[in-house]
């Protein structure tokens, strides 16, 4: 596919101006919606730079980012040793920059004295998408975008596109149907590799994405051909020889060489080879580009609980620590290598940044809706919509909608807030351990923030969960699995279960998550009825007197869709699904706990479905507010220890080996 050319200047540091990847579109209403995004506030990224040396003793980390929101996967152009292209989020979605940077001579660890932050792909109208992994050949950008919906639900919309940078012109280099990941040029230009999920798509959890390599012509995509079964990452060290990582038989994740033989311009032989030994994880590599003898990795030995940029000296199969050495408990991610050899590139969390923000503004296509990221869980408006409630896990809380005022009114761990409609500083939580069994004690409390009072609404504590209230006040829905199974049951809402109470859904399967509609004429729950047990969640709606159950949202065979929440007007609902797959290679990143989830708006009857938002992260528990709120109403709030980076990495890259093994053959 090729998109309309825009006629542009070529600025200093190749500035591109303008490519409309999408048409406007329109919200349903002038008003905010707010959802989590798991772990996201624990840590900001930035770029930082290395000698390269032998060990590096006594060096200090340069910092070549500038210290603000999240800047990542870097890439040195042959062009200038001291630019770099990189993907940030500085302006509440991710694009690709290109800055400038200077070496200190005391390789004192510094934000940048030089920054010109040139955005490489700027002024597209309704433009959000995820943008990653950039590399520049000449005055061709390369890169993978989400701007294109898939034609299939579950199917990843991560395409790799060029775009000429004096132009504009941008073709996309993904067939249809395909998703790839990863890009790398050859040095020649003349080739990209990718990681692609090809014929086989992605059916199960974030671990079990499987990409192979293909190659194709870096100008319009063609003579696309697959060149190695099972493998990610892809660097080229030169036109015929490229490293990648792949998760070997014996469990460990391994780096990999293919070299290329080709006669008369056609490949006729991919030879493969295993590069790095067993007894650790090593992966992402990035080849030497100037044939220096040596692959950076990032790597986890059995011996840490981080991960570290190491150097693998092709010659003497002898690894040379590089990052462990300076901050030996950070996690570093992604390493990449200038074209002289001299420096090595990663990004990590930079920490002891004094300020955050509560609500963080992203960007969104639909100029009527206002999306926030907040710095918790499971939020909720107040019906007035002028504060929000939010748990911590632990931990409830109450701020006024900018950040300000933050009360919290419990200790202990809380799941889910729901205000009351009618009684207007009343809260409803559920009070007990999350993602438990049916039989755990969890219950359902309301709060009276004036009074100060907490009143038990349930009995028994048989996973009571997800309290919504009934918009005239007078009832709330809920899930509990007192029958042995997860159903949803309707109590009183000031005096709860020992008042009233009757059972809405019935049945051996789990029905949870549900959200009473402002206008009271549906209820919205998550369900796995269609699999009992599987994790697959589907969207259904009810009446609250138990007749009209339909299925209206389903993101695909073994698919999740979770969270619905109604707008004010009750036409559309929010939520949060996979229905967009990965968006890029998992163990690039941290950890993220569930398989990829993006926020998604639909009708209520589930048509017309439109995504939210465009990342690499777990977003979920969003919740749709009444008013517009601006991203000069949030405050920024002080952040006293000064540091945070406690995320966690790749959790399956800690399983014992034998486990992985085990796995691995009941899954053949």
């Amino acid at each position: 596919m090729e998109f309309r050319k825009h006629s542009i200047s070529l600025l200093p540091l190749l500035l591109l101006l303008g490519f409309n990847f999408f048409s406007s579109g329109k919200g349903d209403g002038k008003n905010s919606i707010v959802f989590t995004t798991l772990g996201r506030s624990r840590y900001n990224f930035d770029i930082y730079t290395l000698p390269i040396s032998h060990p590096p003793a006594n060096q200090e980390e340069l910092q070549i980012t500038d210290g603000q929101s999240v800047n990542f996967n870097g890439f040195f152009p042959t062009s200038n040793p001291q630019t770099i292209v990189y993907v940030s989020e500085i302006n509440g979605s991710s694009n690709i920059y290109l800055d400038s940077f200077s070496l200190t001579s005391s390789r004192r660890r510094s934000s940048l004295q030089i920054t010109d932050r040139v955005p490489l792909l700027t002024g597209q109208e309704g433009g959000v998408s995820m943008k990653d992994k950039p590399s520049i050949f000449g005055d061709h950008l390369i890169y993978v975008s989400t701007h294109e919906k898939s034609d299939s639900p579950r199917t990843s919309w991560a395409a790799v596109y060029r775009t000429h940078l004096k132009t504009g012109e941008t073709r996309r280099l993904t067939p249809p149907g395909l998703a790839d990941f990863s890009p790398a040029v050859s040095p020649s230009g003349e080739w990209t590799a990718v990681a692609s999920d090809g014929e086989t798509g992605w059916t199960g959890e974030i671990q079990d994405l499987k990409t192979h390599l293909y190659i194709f012509k870096t100008l319009d995509g063609s003579h696309r051909v697959k060149i190695v079964e099972l493998g990610g990452w892809p660097s080229w060290a030169d036109d015929s020889t490229l490293y990648f990582h792949r998760q070997s038989d014996d469990g460990w994740w391994s780096v990999y060489r293919a070299i290329l033989l080709r006669e008369r311009g056609k490949l006729v032989r991919v030879t493969v080879e295993r590069v790095t030994p067993p007894g650790l994880h090593a992966f992402t590599p990035a080849a030497s580009p100037s044939h220096g003898g040596f692959i950076a990795v990032a790597t986890r030995r059995p011996t840490s609980e981080f991960r570290h940029i190491e150097l693998f000296d092709l010659a003497r199969n002898l690894f040379v620590e590089i990052t462990r050495l300076i901050s030996p408990h950070t996690h570093h991610y992604n390493p990449f290598i200038s074209p002289d050899n001299t420096l090595i590139g990663y990004h990590k969390c930079r920490g002891n940044y004094k300020t955050s923000l509560f609500l963080e503004n992203l960007q969104t296509q639909f100029p009527n809706i206002s999306l926030f990221r907040v710095d918790g869980s499971f939020p909720s408006f107040s019906p007035d919509g002028t504060r929000i409630a939010y748990v911590g896990l632990p931990g409830l809380y109450v701020v006024n909608r900018d950040g300000t005022g933050k009360r919290q009114l419990l200790t202990g761990n809380a799941f889910s807030t729901a205000w009351d409609w009618k009684r207007k500083d009343v809260i409803y939580t559920s009070y007990g351990p999350d993602f438990a069994s049916e039989t755990t004690k969890v219950d359902i409390i309301s709060i009276d923030l004036k009074q100060e009072e907490t009143k038990l609404l349930t009995i028994g504590g048989e996973n009571n969960a997800f309290p919504s209230p009934s918009p005239d006040g007078k009832w709330v829905v809920f899930r509990s699995g007192r029958s042995g199974h997860k159903n949803l049951y309707v109590m009183d809402a000031v005096d709860g279960e020992r008042s009233y109470i009757r059972r809405l859904t019935m049945g051996p399967w789990t029905d949870t998550m549900c959200n009473w509609s402002p206008d009271g004429e549906w209820i919205a729950f998550a369900s796995d009825r269609e699999n009992p047990g599987g994790g697959s969640f589907v969207i259904y709606l009810i009446h609250p007197d138990g007749s009209g159950l339909k299925k209206v949202i389903h993101s695909g065979e073994g698919g999740r869709t979770n969270h619905p929440c109604f707008s004010p007007d009750s036409k559309s609902v929010v939520f949060t699904s996979d229905y967009a797959a990965v968006s890029a290679e998992p163990i690039s990143n941290p950890h993220h706990y569930q398989p990829y989830g993006d926020i998604f708006v639909a009708r209520s009857d589930g048509s017309n479905i439109r995504r939210l938002t465009h990342n690499s992260y777990e977003d979920g528990t969003p919740t749709w507010g009444p008013i517009f709120m601006e991203p000069s109403d949030v405050v920024q709030r002080s952040n006293p220890d000064g540091s945070q980076c406690g995320f966690d990495d790749c959790h399956w890259l800690s399983q014992p080996i034998d486990e992985v093994l085990r796995n691995a053959m009941c899954g053949r």
